[in-house]
């Protein structure tokens, strides 16, 4: 195992601390429990807006904390879930009396663990509304999940619903357009090599160098099928075909391209992969109105990409082209 860490116990703690330090200007780390929450938290009048999960999938969550996106994201151990007491601290950190909105990954320690945190906090008098992503086409019923795991989808509504908020949406408003962008999206991912937790100290998979793994969860958790490595277009039609199927995706649909590095891609494969899934859409009538290409909901060191189309309307373009100003993500201010 080679990584740039001192100790894998306190890997988390020292990557916050970085974060604090590096981004001073817009975010707050909060330790035990730990959260990152806005420098300027709570915004009285607003609803806030907040998620988390294992940590290992950065720049998501705490990436994407500011203004126009989150207001607060916990941080759990590598690839394991956050604890309620994170969650229920970084709903009072951000409660600005609007109500709180939990955006929750489809994993069944995340969703029990909001729902604990959701409950204490209306014990104090904290309305609070939650939706769960749900958008990864590639299987039912994983290691991790009763139903589809929450993936892609995720990054596109904390910014959508984020610009809601920010635009002074309540609680209830903020809570359709979230089921409203999940319902409208949907994702698929692939790995060519697997990732290694520091905890572990081995890979998490064996994938021999010849095979890559078509839909890959973000734990590495399996996914369809393995097969031996395929070119680039290839490769973009097994994951844009199920994703187009399952909504269903027609033509003239307008939608946001998503297309996200697992962690060990460069970004000159993934513009050739953007490539490919464009001339895929065009093929079928569907026109990219927006896009977004990077690593953004990453799985460690794991080579690979996953592929998210969200379709859009007028609602959800004014919000996603909204002003952001995260770690992560920014732009407009």
């Amino acid at each position: 195992m080679k990584k740039l860490i001192n100790n894998p116990e306190t890997v988390v703690k020292e990557s916050l601390a970085g974060v604090a330090l590096a981004h001073s200007d817009l975010v707050t780390v909060h330790y035990d429990p730990d959260f990152v929450v806005r420098a300027d938290a709570p915004v009285q009048g607003k609803v806030g807006v907040i998620s988390g999960g294992g940590s290992g999938h950065e720049p998501m969550h705490g990436g994407f904390v500011g203004k126009g996106m989150l207001d607060a994201a916990c941080p759990g151990a590598v690839f394991t879930s956050p604890v309620p007491d994170q969650m229920l601290a970084a709903t009072k950190a951000v409660n600005g009396g609007k109500g709180v909105l939990h955006i929750v990954k489809n994993y069944t320690g995340d969703v029990m663990n909001f729902e604990m945190a959701a409950e204490l906090a209306a014990a104090e008098g904290i309305e609070v509304a939650a939706v769960v992503t749900n958008d990864d086409v590639a299987v039912k019923d994983s290691l991790y999940t009763a139903g589809r795991r929450g993936v892609g989808v995720t990054v596109l509504l904390e910014k959508i619903v984020g610009a809601a908020a920010e635009n002074g949406a309540d609680l209830a408003e903020v809570k359709r357009i979230a089921e409203k962008v999940n319902a409208q999206g949907r994702s698929m991912g692939m790995a060519l090599t697997s990732c290694t937790v520091p905890h572990a100290g081995k890979p998490t998979f064996e994938l021999p160098e010849d095979e890559m793994e078509i839909g890959i969860g973000i734990h590495g958790e399996p996914g369809r099928i393995r097969t031996k490595i395929a070119s680039a277009s290839e490769v973009a039609e097994m994951l844009a075909k199920p994703i187009l199927e399952d909504l269903p995706f027609k033509s003239g649909d307008n939608v946001l391209a998503f297309v996200n590095g697992m962690g060990g891609t460069p970004l000159i494969e993934l513009y050739v992969m953007y490539n490919e899934l464009a001339k895929i859409l065009k093929n079928q009538g569907i026109t990219i109105s927006r896009s977004l290409v990077g690593s953004y909901i990453t799985s460690l060191e794991m080579a690979g990409c996953s592929f998210t189309l969200v379709k859009l309307d007028d609602e959800l373009t004014k919000l996603w082209d909204a002003p952001v100003l995260t770690p992560a993500l920014r732009w407009g201010m």
